[in-house]
């Protein structure tokens, strides 16, 4: 059985909420409310998620604090945040959500095709980043137990693991090109240029894992 992906919904207001869930719902994946900044970062404390949708106008803690707050710990700092708001003050709010650490900004209403689509992408990389952990953790488990009857099951993981990474690769490369050709706005360059962290971080940790190349890696994070 696969493991659902779960997707982090602040707002503080509970239509929007439930807006969000019913455009949501068709990714069948784990949807988690936060119903406040404070609310969020508890969330985080014990779950890991995939990408976190996060409202800028909140009483209290608003998404700009609550995204500095996440940014600064090692353990949720990686994780894609999406900023939704009702407001627009120009290229001035806009910077201050991607300098926040936002990987994407977008105003409400919006459509609501283009942010399931913009979810699921991160979604995707999420799981595909547990699935390549999870069987590097077991190449590296085989390697260091050190069984002689395991070495072509293992050298045919890693070669498996790094054919489908570089599948990945494949695809981040042609979304590069594709932004340069069309002049891309801002969350995408942000969008790719996540991307391309997260593949450098995995394409390292499965090198190390060649023979000779010395102390099992240590993987990058999930998100």
């Amino acid at each position: 059985m696969v493991q659902k992906a779960k997707i982090l919904l602040v707002d503080d207001r509970p239509e929007n909420l439930l807006a969000l869930e019913a455009i949501l719902s068709a990714l069948d994946q784990t949807l988690v409310r936060a119903s406040s900044g404070e609310e969020a970062l508890k969330a985080l404390l014990t779950d890991d998620f995939a990408v976190i949708l996060l409202d800028v106008q909140m009483p209290g803690m608003d998404g700009f604090e609550t995204a500095a707050h996440i940014k600064r710990r090692e353990r949720t700092r990686d994780i894609p945040i999406i900023f939704l708001t009702a407001i627009n003050h120009g290229p001035h709010h806009t910077f201050r959500g991607y300098a926040a650490g936002a990987v994407d900004y977008i105003s409400k209403p919006f459509d609501p095709w283009v942010l399931r689509a913009k979810v699921s992408v991160f979604v995707e990389l999420y799981m595909k980043n547990c699935k390549l952990r999870e069987q590097a953790a077991l190449l590296r488990l085989q390697l260091e137990g050190g069984e002689s009857g395991h070495g072509k099951e293992s050298a045919g993981l890693l070669a498996e693991l790094s054919a489908r990474l570089a599948a990945v690769e494949e695809q981040a490369e042609a979304l590069s090109k594709q932004l340069d050709d069309d002049s891309a706005d801002a969350a995408a360059v942000a969008t790719a240029a996540h991307l391309e962290r997260k593949l450098t971080g995995l394409r390292r940790a499965l090198d190390a894992l060649e023979p000779g190349a010395g102390a099992a890696p240590t993987l990058p994070s999930q998100s």
